[in-house]
């Protein structure tokens, strides 16, 4: 089992006042040449958007592109049809594929939205563009893992053009629980949203990251109430 860690307080950040993101890999200003991907996982942003703020319509291609809304509401809007409003518990996800232009802003003029907005290199490329979201029963996730994204049709998950898993858990403190990959040979990265655990002899405190490979199962143990993050993806691109 290999792992690497990436400490919260080592995250890229910029402010531009009514954005103000942190970033686990390489994006816009922040470059890092050690930490540019894990797998195919190009980016992961942990965003706090003000009431207010919006990105501007904008480009994506060949990229699949999941937005976890932690607190507040997030709009979007994308020249296929695409169109909805996300908040905590629901999860969205779009394949940009052959080319794809959106717009995101914060559905509130004066609450704030926190986010993690996350990039995959796509397995198969220009596909058609695609939007879907769901919602999800945050109670079916409690001291156990909740797929939200896979290719999988039994893990009844939203859809993804890769051989990738997204899955959430809310431990409770003192609680252990094992993850086993759902694809042979991927890694995962295991992200702290909230609270602490052990895993391999790291201590993980919130928004502290795990990037885990070269096993296919490992055990977590929560040292406090915890929300978890496991993004598996394959390590090849």
């Amino acid at each position: 089992m290999k792992t690497i860690l990436y400490k919260a307080n080592e995250r890229g950040t910029a402010d531009y006042g009514w954005l103000k993101p942190n970033y686990y890999f390489s994006f816009s200003n922040y470059h890092n040449p050690s930490k540019v991907h894990f797998g195919v996982l190009r980016v992961l942003n942990d965003d706090f958007i003000m009431g207010g703020g919006a990105f501007p319509t904008h480009p994506h291609d060949n990229m699949e592109i999941v937005t976890i809304p932690l607190t507040g509401a997030l709009q979007h809007k994308d020249n296929t049809g695409g169109e909805g409003i996300i908040k905590a518990g629901d999860i969205q996800i779009m394949s940009a594929g052959s080319g794809i232009q959106h717009s995101e802003s914060n559905a509130s003029a004066t609450e704030s939205v926190t986010l993690f907005q996350i990039w995959l290199f796509p397995k198969i490329k220009n596909i058609t563009p695609r939007y879907d979201q769901r919602t999800f029963d945050v109670t079916d996730r409690l001291n156990k893992w909740q797929v939200v994204v896979s290719p999988k049709e039994e893990d009844n998950a939203l859809w993804i053009n890769q051989d990738a898993r997204f899955a959430l858990t809310n431990l409770s403190a003192g609680n252990t629980i094992e993850y086993k990959n759902g694809f042979d040979g991927n890694g995962v990265f295991l992200v702290v949203i909230n609270g602490s655990v052990e895993i391999d002899g790291n201590t993980l405190n919130k928004r502290d990251a795990l990037g885990i490979s070269e096993t296919n199962q490992f055990t977590i143990k929560a040292t406090a109430d915890t929300e978890l993050l496991a993004i598996e993806i394959p390590m090849t691109i």
